[in-house]
């Protein structure tokens, strides 16, 4: 498979030296070329010389042979911005890492699902290790056609859960409202800037993104 990374920081650095041990085609997209330099020796992938975020740059990596973006930079609004390019691109998947979680939902809102904070993730890890709970991975659990989706409530306001129109094969998982887990009752009733997380067959997915993704410019 083929992965391509934008900033060669730590966390994409180690993500990559994993991808290539496993028999992976990577290539790293960095603006700094002393940065470029220091790794040549040591990582075994395709270096880029030039900024993720612009798409001439990108279109050189081939977006519609690439099985997934990483953005991965130290700079949230680089990821956002880079995200988006590479979608509309025609990357296949795009991973945006972001460390302020107040661009969480605007994340969400530009349809950029597969974001993460790498802080959070570690610190919940470490907090349930500590505890002795073992956490199941998401991945192994959301098999065949099942997707999850998540939108932030804008129009909605006001409305009950249970009032939503979703399809038969869709489902509320839960209710996110300033990170407290709320659990889906059909007589909860929104407010706006809610996280709603929904599991649903891959046959939907458009269909509600055009619902409740607010659209983005690129």
């Amino acid at each position: 498979m083929r992965y391509v990374f934008i900033g060669a920081s730590a966390l994409a650095v180690s993500t990559a030296h994993l991808l290539v041990s496993r028999g992976h085609e990577v290539i790293v997209i960095e603006r700094d070329k002393e940065v470029i330099e220091s790794l040549a020796d040591s990582l075994d992938c395709g270096f880029l010389h030039g900024d993720g975020s612009k798409p001439m740059v990108l279109r050189e990596v081939d977006p519609p042979s690439v099985d997934m973006l990483f953005c991965l930079t130290s700079n949230d609004q680089s990821n956002i911005i880079a995200s988006l390019v590479g979608r509309s691109l025609g990357f296949h998947k795009v991973v945006t890492r972001i460390e302020d979680e107040e661009f969480e939902h605007i994340c969400i809102e530009l349809g950029l699902e597969k974001s993460i904070v790498p802080a959070r993730t570690i610190g919940r890890y470490l907090a349930d290790y500590a505890e002795g709970q073992t956490t199941a991975e998401l991945g192994t659990m959301i098999k065949g056609d099942a997707r999850l989706l998540s939108f932030v409530v804008g129009e909605e306001a006001g409305q009950k859960l249970g009032e939503l129109p979703l399809p038969l094969e869709a489902s509320v998982i839960c209710v996110y409202r300033d990170d407290e887990l709320l659990w889906p009752v059909e007589d909860l009733t929104l407010e706006r800037g809610d996280e709603v997380v929904l599991i649903t067959n891959s046959k939907h997915i458009d269909s509600l993104r055009q619902r409740w993704v607010r659209p983005h410019i690129v």
